[in-house]
């Protein structure tokens, strides 16, 4: 896959990349690599090993694109080998912003925040700015696309929505032993897919609008995985954004964003608000029961406890729900079966942190000293060999000197030998920190190892600190310089942790 990509990125800019940076996967089978060209320029390579997705996503990028929508652009594309550059937008995410500001706030106010019922202004700011959007990802997206690339379903119909309640009912009511009465819930389903097939249908449906498929470039959101849109009804996008699980957004939040979404749609096409909202709230029932039936899966059958973790939000929208009206159609066993979820006490007291989160210990050391061992027993992480790079310490004016000081650092990030294997170690520790946090693993390990421990490994342990603290804002980054009382005129210092 890799030799492929390298050739297509020769034919498309005339020359193979420098360096291949390999990034974590999106829970598709889809591979990407960050290709970096020799004047510092990158784009992602994607291979994608199902062609029917990859024609939907390329042919989809092209129609978007042209109708002046934020999506990357396609640079080059081999549809028989599956493979295709597309534009570099970074490692942002909304959702990385939401949980970054989110922690950011608690930190300011000593781990307690006067209200959950509002988003911090700057992310409520960038949802009003994907919500500007997403009207014109429908309606002008929507006459732009070709439907006949559209990849599994050309619609979202009743059969896709039998799909949604038929996971909610398999993999989350009998998982969780929720009784339910299997006849009259299957007439309540098709009552309710009869009544949201009501609802508008001719419009572009996103499908996958969620936090972690909007990019966050200068302030502003990109869309990425739109590959499996489909046409459909207008509110389905909407509630699967506001909806979403891991985002937790407050009701008070979503109402305010809604109605700006409203005012948004209104200028492209006639909008009846009333008949809208009335079939929102369905779709919002639908996403509940989607999602409940992937946190059954994942969290109840498969022990995740990211996944775990979202059953009580979820619950919370359940009862959110049932307080405000529930539904304008009479679905009784299906509202029989969410009071049974509103009261179900063993599903709300799921922790919303099933473990103590992750921590990733990083340290430096001096081989002569031996390899550090793992005090937390885990046994888990790297040990990295920085001996291959260029030593500062055999110039006399450093010798003294650490990683930990200003001018060895620059000496350093000068060595383009050393700078590139940080930030190849930098990319490979965030896909496995990413690995960790999704398994619900606490405890992580990174040593960097070189001669006297003193320089190299110094500055490698406090870079990669830098670089990954403010992406991972909710991991313990501890840092432990093992040979600072053998460093020479700094027997008095003691080691630093932080």
């Amino acid at each position: 896959m890799l030799d492929e990509l390298i050739r297509l990125h020769t034919a498309t800019f005339g020359s193979p990349p420098r360096e291949q940076r390999a990034l974590p996967g999106d829970g598709s089978r889809r591979r990407m690599v960050r290709l970096v060209a020799g004047d510092g320029s990158t784009v992602i390579g994607v291979h994608g090993p199902d062609a029917l997705e990859n024609r939907a996503f390329l042919s989809f990028a092209a129609s978007l694109r042209d109708a002046g929508l934020p999506v990357p652009r396609v640079h080059g594309a081999n549809e028989d080998l599956g493979v295709y550059l597309v534009d570099d937008l970074g490692d942002v995410t909304l959702y990385d912003a939401l949980r970054q500001e989110r922690s950011a706030e608690r930190a300011g106010a000593n781990g307690h925040v006067e209200s959950e019922s509002r988003l911090p202004p700057t992310i409520e700011a960038t949802y009003r700015k994907v919500l500007t959007w997403l009207p014109r990802f429908q309606v002008l997206g929507g006459r732009a696309v070709d439907y006949s690339a559209a990849y599994p379903r050309a619609r979202y119909d009743a059969q896709a929505m039998q799909w949604d309640c038929n996971y909610f009912k398999y993999d989350f009511l009998k998982l969780a032993h929720v009784p339910f009465h299997e006849s009259a819930l299957e007439e309540d389903f098709s009552r309710l897919i009869r009544w949201l097939g009501e609802a508008s249908g001719g419009h572009f449906v996103y499908r996958d609008l969620q936090s972690r498929n909007i990019m966050i470039v200068d302030g502003e959101p990109w869309f990425i995985d739109f590959q499996g849109g489909l046409q459909g009804p207008l509110q389905y996008d909407v509630a699967k954004l506001l909806y979403e699980g891991k985002a937790d957004l407050p009701e008070a939040a979503r109402r305010v964003l809604l109605e700006h979404y409203l005012d948004a749609l209104a200028e492209h096409i006639p909008l009846d608000r009333e008949r809208f909202l009335a079939h929102f709230r369905g779709f919002v029932v639908l996403r509940i029961l989607q999602g409940l039936g992937a946190y059954g899966l994942l969290g109840l059958y498969e022990r995740k406890p990211q996944f775990l973790a979202r059953i009580p939000h979820a619950l919370r929208d359940v009862e959110s729900l049932l307080a405000t009206g529930f539904l304008p159609i009479d679905v009784p066993e299906l509202r029989r079966v969410f009071e049974r979820l509103a009261a179900h006490d063993t599903l709300r007291a799921v922790p919303a942190r099933p473990n103590a989160g992750l921590t990733v210990s990083v340290g430096s050391f001096s081989y002569k000293r031996g390899v550090p061992a793992d005090p937390s027993g885990h046994g888990g992480g790297y040990v990295l060999d920085c001996r291959g790079l260029p030593n500062p310490g055999r110039l006399a004016a450093y010798a003294e000197r650490s990683g930990l000081d200003a001018e060895v650092a620059n000496w350093l990030e000068s060595q383009s030998t050393c700078t590139a294997y940080r930030d190849r170690i930098i990319d490979l520790v965030a896909e496995h920190v990413r690995g960790y946090q999704a398994r619900g693993f606490e405890s992580l390990q990174v040593q960097f190892g070189c001669t006297g421990g003193q320089h190299r490994s110094v500055w490698m342990a406090e870079s990669l600190v830098a670089a990954l603290r403010p992406r991972f804002p909710e991991v313990t980054w501890p840092v432990l310089h093992r040979e600072v009382l053998h460093w020479p005129g700094r027997a008095a210092r003691p080691p630093r942790e932080a």
